[in-house]
C-alpha cells in the first residue's frame, strides 16, 4: 500500500467524542489529563479499533477483485455473452487497492449512522441497496423501490431503477456518458463498481483525496461460434480530483475574493474578532486566519469552547506537524461539527489542511453564524 493512504482521513463514528464539562480550567485538565487511567485504556481501545479496522480493509481489497488464474478455467458463458476480468496485474496494482480501500472507508463513514459495513466492494454493492443507501442519504431524497426482492429479475429491476436516479443526479456534464450500468454492476464487475462510486464521491464532495490518473487493465472474455475470444482494454478509474470535482452553486465568498475586496477584509476582520473571543479564554490568539488553523488544532479546541466541553487531548495531535498528522485533526474537527449538528462542510478536509482561505473562511463564518451569540 503506498504512503497517500495514511494522509486519507479516518472517519469517527457519531458518538465517540467524549465531553467534558467546564468545570475545571483548561489547564487544570491538561495537568491532570495523563493521570487518568481511563484515558489510557480508551487511547489504547481505539489503536485496537483502529488496527481491527486496517486488517478488515486489507481482507476487503483481497476479496473486492478477481484473481484471473483461478477464474479462467471456470468461466461458462452463453453465445454472444460477455464478461470482464480485471487483470493479474491490475489486481496486484497498489494505487488500485488504495482506491478500493479508500473507498470502503468513505462507506462506512457515510453509512455508519445507518449500521451497514462494507467490507467488500463486489459482494456488498452488486445488488444496488448499499448504493440505494448512500445515495438517499448524500442526496437527501428517497428512491422508490421495493425494500427487499426475493427474485434475481426483481433484483435487477430495483437496481436498474437505483442506477437511473443515480446518473439523473451525478451525470451532469462530468461524464459524455457513465461508463458503468445496472447489468455491469449486478454482474459485480469491480471496475464499474469503482467507477461508479467514486463519481459520486467526487460529486458529492467526499473528504477523500484519490490518487490521480489510476488505470486498471481488465480481460474481456465472449463466447462467439461456440469459441471463446478475449481481449484487453484499459478503463480509466481516477483523473484529477478538481478537474472532476463539482464546484456547486457560487456563494458570498465566491463573490467577496472576485468583486469585494474591501468588504473581504472586514469579513476577516469580524471572523478573526470572533475567534479570538473564545480562544483568548485558553490563552490563544489567531493573527493569520490562512495558516493558523490548517493542523486542525485551533478549530477543535474552538469547537470544544463553543458547544461547552473539554476535548480530551489524545483525540488529537496538539503539535500536528506531518501532513498525516493534520488530515486527522481536521476530519476529528468536522466529525465534532457533524456532532453538533451543524451543516455539512462544503469545503474537503484537504482544502483546510491545504490552507486554502477561501474554505477556511466558510468553515469559520459556518461557525460564527452559529455561535455568534454564545
Amino acid at each position: 500500500m503506498t504512503s497517500r493512504l495514511s494522509t486519507e482521513p479516518t472517519f469517527p463514528s457519531k458518538g465517540t467524542v467524549r465531553k467534558e464539562k467546564k468545570d475545571e480550567s483548561f489547564f487544570e485538565k491538561l495537568g491532570t489529563l495523563g493521570k487518568k487511567k481511563k484515558s489510557q485504556q480508551l487511547e489504547q481501545e481505539a489503536e485496537n479499533e483502529a488496527i481491527e479496522v486496517e486488517t478488515e480493509g486489507a481482507k476487503a481489497i483481497d476479496s473486492a477483485v478477481i484473481p484471473v488464474s483461478a477464474t479462467l478455467q471456470n468461466i461458462m458463458l452463453e453465445e454472444g455473452e460477455e464478461k470482464r476480468l480485471l487483470t493479474m496485474e491490475s489486481r496486484d496494482d497498489p494505487r488500485i487497492q488504495e482506491v478500493i480501500q479508500l473507498l470502503i472507508r468513505w462507506l462506512n463513514y457515510e453509512l455508519a449512522s445507518q449500521r451497514i459495513v462494507v467490507k467488500h466492494i463486489q459482494e456488498d454493492l452488486y445488488d444496488g441497496q448499499i448504493i440505494q443507501k448512500l445515495t438517499e442519504k448524500l442526496a437527501n431524497i428517497k428512491i422508490e423501490v421495493p425494500e427487499v426482492s426475493q427474485s434475481e429479475e426483481g433484483q435487477r429491476q430495483k437496481l436498474h431503477k437505483v442506477i437511473e436516479t443515480v446518473n439523473r443526479i451525478i451525470v451532469q456534464g462530468q461524464y459524455e456518458k457513465g461508463k458503468w450500468n445496472a447489468d455491469l454492476i449486478h454482474n459485480k464487475d469491480t471496475v464499474a463498481i469503482i467507477q461508479l462510486l467514486v463519481a459520486i464521491a467526487i460529486y458529492f464532495r467526499a473528504p477523500v483525496r484519490f490518487p490521480e490518473y489510476v488505470n486498471a487493465q481488465i480481460l474481456v472474455l465472449q463466447k462467439k461460434d461456440n469459441q471463446l475470444k478475449s481481449r484487453y482494454i484499459t478503463e480509466q478509474l481516477t483523473t484529477t480530483q478538481p478537474e472532476l470535482g463539482v464546484k456547486g452553486e457560487r456563494d458570498a465568498f465566491d463573490t467577496l475574493f472576485d468583486y469585494g475586496p474591501d468588504k473581504l477584509a472586514h469579513v476577516k476582520s469580524s471572523l478573526l474578532a470572533f475567534c479570538n473571543k473564545h480562544l483568548n479564554k485558553i490563552n490563544l490568539e489567531v493573527t493569520d486566519l490562512e495558516n493558523q488553523f490548517k493542523d486542525g488544532v485551533y478549530l477543535i479546541l474552538l469547537m470544544g469552547l463553543l458547544e461547552g466541553y473539554f476535548v480530551p487531548l489524545y483525540s488529537f495531535d496538539l503539535q500536528a506537524l506531518t501532513y498525516e498528522q493534520k488530515i486527522h485533526n481536521v476530519t476529528f474537527a468536522y466529525q465534532l461539527m457533524y456532532e453538533a449538528d451543524l451543516q455539512r462542510p462544503r469545503a474537503r478536509v484537504q482544502d483546510i489542511v491545504n490552507g486554502d482561505l477561501k474554505s477556511t473562511l466558510r468553515i469559520l463564518h459556518s461557525l460564527f453564524t452559529r455561535y455568534k451569540h454564545v
